[in-house]
């Protein structure tokens, strides 16, 4: 059995139902002309989410992605280093002594993966620092993800790499020149090594790397271009779904990009549709305050939602979840 044939028959009740429904819905909401935004939270590129992300990419199934530092570069990790990575299956059982010992290893752990510090970190560290400085010498700022594409366009050749790169969903990006948003880039490990380089002299300046603010300038441009600017009659425009949110996990990843909408009205004071689609894949109980957790009418009420805009939430792992809706768009 085919996936999508697979869900459709079997997935008829509870979690499973939800699943097939914000699939067909992502199916449906494309059918339409609509495009769709995915937000990655979590350890996805870790989880090798690449595997079915990098085709939805390819096929023009993503037209925008808004990720957590962390995604960005863990992608290019396991691009450069995957044979160096170690699983370890009983990561329930460790000790605080277990964990001392990955620490002086170099292997730093996400659940049950340790992703090798010497090998991943450090493979890519004189690559990108040379991008840094090189954009800070000459007075030029770049957004993250430029610089990353940078990298894997000029610095990383063929024989650096350790997986099919049709498996990295961000070299796939970078092939398309998709639109991504990064907010809280500092929050991650080349972030973090930003910063020391900044303060040991070697990069001037700060704004070498552009923020998050910044960011959300570009993701206003972005929306409006995708929906009130985009070249269309009235007719189509009018039948248009517009962009969906499609969000793994919650955070920053969701929330940042979640409120250009209520932005454009509240605060620039300028008309633009709501969000055409919405599903959250997420693990998190609702819970008092708890923005992962929170349903999707909610959002409703801060201006994201529209009363019919189609919703979906899969409380589930989005490990499991996520390659699955993936598979059933890409009718596999």
């Amino acid at each position: 059995m085919a996936i999508r044939e697979f869900i459709d028959h079997h997935y008829r009740h509870f979690n499973a139902a939800a699943l097939k429904d914000a699939a067909q819905g992502y199916v449906a909401h494309l059918d339409r002309g609509g495009r769709m935004l995915v937000t990655l939270a979590g350890a996805m590129s870790t989880a090798e989410l690449g595997l079915s992300l990098a085709e939805m990419i390819r096929q023009g199934k993503v037209h925008a992605i808004s990720c957590t530092g962390a995604n960005l570069e863990e992608d290019v990790f396991n691009l450069v280093a995957h044979k160096h990575y170690r699983r370890i299956p009983n990561y329930r059982d460790l000790t605080p002594k277990d964990e001392k010992e990955l620490e002086d290893k170099g292997q730093n752990r996400v659940t049950d993966t340790c992703i090798p510090e010497e090998q991943a970190f450090r493979a890519i560290e004189h690559h990108i620092l040379d991008l840094w400085q090189r954009a800070d010498k000459k007075g030029e700022r770049y957004f993250p993800h430029e610089f990353f594409y940078q990298l894997l366009q000029t610095k990383l050749k063929k024989k650096d790499f350790q997986i099919d790169p049709k498996n990295s969903w961000l070299m796939a990006a970078a092939e398309r020149n998709l639109p991504l948003f990064v907010p809280g880039w500092e929050d991650s490990t080349l972030g973090n090594i930003f910063v020391a380089h900044v303060r040991a002299g070697d990069i001037q300046n700060f704004t070498t790397v552009r923020a998050g603010t910044e960011y959300m300038g570009a993701l206003i441009e972005w929306y409006l271009g995708q929906t009130v600017n985009r070249k269309a009659t009235a007719a189509q425009k009018k039948k248009d779904p517009g962009v969906g949110f499609f969000q793994i996990g919650g955070g920053i990843a969701g929330d940042f990009p979640i409120c250009v909408v209520p932005l454009i009205h509240q605060d620039l004071q300028e008309p633009c549709p709501y969000w055409g689609y919405f599903c959250q894949i997420s693990d998190s109980t609702t819970s008092y305050g708890s923005y992962s957790g929170a349903i999707p009418n909610e959002k409703i009420s801060w201006g994201k939602l529209a009363i019919d805009t189609p919703k979906f939430v899969v409380e589930s792992d989005a490990t499991i979840v996520a390659p699955l809706i993936f598979g059933y768009v890409l009718g596999w």
